[in-house]
């Protein structure tokens, strides 16, 4: 009956003889049979006997098998099917209850999964299955890793902007480095391709009274600020919901921007002054950062315990301050409601003087330092306020700090910069997978309410869940600067969260074989905060002296993850797909 069905659909394209790669390639493609260019010009090779570059239609038919008929999914299949050929549809929900954990299981979901991958139209009006039908099926986007119900807007989108993590790049005009690198807008649109929703914009005076974009003191090149606004325009509201949202330094109160309001403000400009430390490099604002933080702790331990009032110390600790004035168009300023920028000065000054559309820009050194000294009170000021991290100055090549940590803490906008590849843009790419990529993500409660304490650093409480993963093998992974598909494969899976929980496994290496590698290994995860979690599967090709070559990765959120027997997709460094390459897993867990 398959061979009926097979030689059916191909007998016509080999009907002027034997056929070349192109060819089949495109004959493959006609059978539903997602495959790689690179991969099948080698099995092309393997099979094409008299190798004259054309095959025949047994040829074809072997090169058809080679890629279909994978071990694996024939296991799974006969292990369902009553005669090793048909599965019934009463298998079909077996497999579907037990295997793949579709908990409201009926026959109109296995009716409609044999509907739409089985190939062979007698099987499919039997309410039946072939093994054709079977493989389609687990080659479909239904058995993603990546649970369905996460690719929509499923979250509660009403609650204020402070309980969200929002996607959020830093330098968004850049795609180099820092100091002389070009600025171009592409920036901008691949940013909000990836769902970002906090971009940076640094204008400045430009000639013509046009105001321009650029790094400002640096020999970055410029951008026409009208050019970026158009290009915002075009691209940020292919998924948002038609609003934008300024942050900015604000002349006076919201009472007076709404007097304002209808007004002609067309050229006019006030000043903004603003209290500043004397060094602005980072470096020296992290010696201040000390001094500042120990006159509070000082003003903190000298409080009269019946009066409430703080007693002058000992000892004070000054910093220098200059005053520096700042022009800004009253248009501009008129525009920020809700995310008017302010200076961070500390959290103190924050709970008594802070108001709610007030946030603060906070640099990673000195981020990082308030983590680990004050974490609770980190964590009580971002559940109150909109908290932006962004990269250290020193970071002239736009690398990336990795944004875990400041997540932990709640920090809703950690800006990184975008076109920047490697570990930490995966992270960010894949925990914005989450809530139909929508680049808002709804906080954990325990980072959101006040009555819970929460210290990333020392869990001791919570339902850890227990993961399991059996790695069974590679579909086509991606090759390296080879046409042949020899390669040694392995696989690393690695969890990142709170500290606790970060842990990394690894597979041993399969020589040979980048094509269909079977590993076959089982890693177990214990994870206490599954709600932080976020697990990256990464694939390399085994080196000799420069080390192992990157092939491709996948990460997203522990809570996304679908149980059964998943498939993995793979994308480059650069955050691409490498379609149809994949890994195939068994995926289960419990809390």
């Amino acid at each position: 009956m398959e061979m009926r069905w097979f030689l059916s659909k191909i007998q016509d394209d080999f009907r002027g003889g034997k056929i070349n790669l192109e060819k089949t390639q495109k004959l493959l493609e006609k059978l539903d049979i997602r495959c790689s260019y690179i991969h099948v010009k080698q099995i092309f090779k393997d099979n094409d006997r008299l190798k004259q570059g054309r095959i025949t239609i047994e040829e074809f038919r072997a090169i058809y098998r080679i890629i279909t008929h994978r071990e694996e999914i024939i296991e799974i299949f006969n292990a369902y099917s009553e005669n090793r050929k048909i599965l019934l549809e009463n298998n079909l929900i077996q497999f579907l209850t037990q295997e793949q954990y579709i908990a409201e299981m009926s026959k109109v979901i296995a009716f409609e999964i044999i509907q739409k991958y089985e190939p062979i139209e007698e099987v499919r009006k039997a309410h039946q299955m072939s093994f054709e039908g079977f493989t389609r099926y687990m080659d479909s986007r239904e058995c993603l890793l990546f649970k369905n119900e996460c690719t929509k807007v499923y979250q509660d989108m009403t609650h204020p902007l402070n309980d969200y993590f929002i996607s959020s790049s830093h330098n968004t005009y850049l795609v180099s480095d820092q100091l002389v690198g070009p600025s171009d807008l592409w920036g901008y649109v691949s940013a909000l391709v990836k769902g970002c929703r906090c971009l940076e914009i640094d204008c400045w005076d430009g000639a013509q009274n046009e105001p321009v974009v650029y790094h400002g003191y640096t020999l970055t090149s410029k951008l026409l600020f009208k050019t970026v606004i158009q290009a915002i325009h075009k691209y940020a509201f292919m998924a948002l919901k038609f609003k934008i949202l300024v942050k900015n330094k604000k002349i006076g109160t919201l009472k007076e921007t709404r007097e304002r309001k209808g007004s002609d403000k067309r050229g006019k400009v006030e000043e903004w002054e603003e209290v500043a430390d004397l060094e602005e490099e980072e470096e020296e604002e992290e010696d201040n950062f000390k001094e500042s933080e120990v006159f509070e702790s000082v003003l903190e331990d000298n409080q009269d315990k019946e009066t409430g009032v703080k007693k002058l110390p000992g000892v004070i600790l000054f910093k220098k301050k200059k005053t520096r004035k700042l022009k800004i168009a009253l248009a501009l300023s008129d525009l920020v409601i809700y995310t008017k920028a302010e200076k961070f000065k500390s959290f103190q000054h924050s709970r008594l003087y802070q108001q709610f559309n007030e946030n603060n820009s906070i640099g990673e050194t000195q981020a990082r330092k308030l983590s680990k000294l004050r974490v609770h009170e980190f964590i009580f000021h971002t559940r109150k306020f909109i908290t932006r991290i962004y990269p250290k100055a020193t970071r002239a090549d736009s690398s990336n700090f990795n944004p875990q940590e400041f997540w932990n803490i709640g920090c809703q906008m950690v800006a990184l910069n975008f076109q920047t590849p490697g570990l930490p843009m995966d992270l960010q790419n894949g925990k914005f997978l989450d809530n139909g990529g929508s680049g808002y993500i709804l906080k954990p409660h325990f980072l959101r309410e006040s009555k819970y304490y929460f210290n990333p650093s020392n869990i001791k409480e919570g339902m850890p869940i227990t993961l399991t993963i059996r790695l069974i093998s590679g579909i086509q992974l991606p090759l390296t600067h080879s046409s042949s598909n020899k390669g040694d494969s392995l696989v690393i899976i690695e969890v990142f969260g709170v500290p606790n929980d970060q842990m990394k496994q690894q597979t041993r290496v399969i020589k040979k074989n980048a094509f269909s590698p079977r590993w076959n290994e089982t890693f177990t995860f214990i994870i206490h905060v599954p709600e932080l979690a976020l697990i990256r599967f990464v694939v390399e090709s085994q080196g000799s002296i420069a080390g192992n070559e990157f092939l491709g990765q996948y990460t997203l959120p522990l809570l996304c993850m679908n149980k059964g027997y998943r498939r993995v997709p793979l994308f480059s460094r650069m955050g691409e797909s490498l379609e149809p390459a994949s890994l195939f897993v068994y995926v289960w867990y419990v809390r």
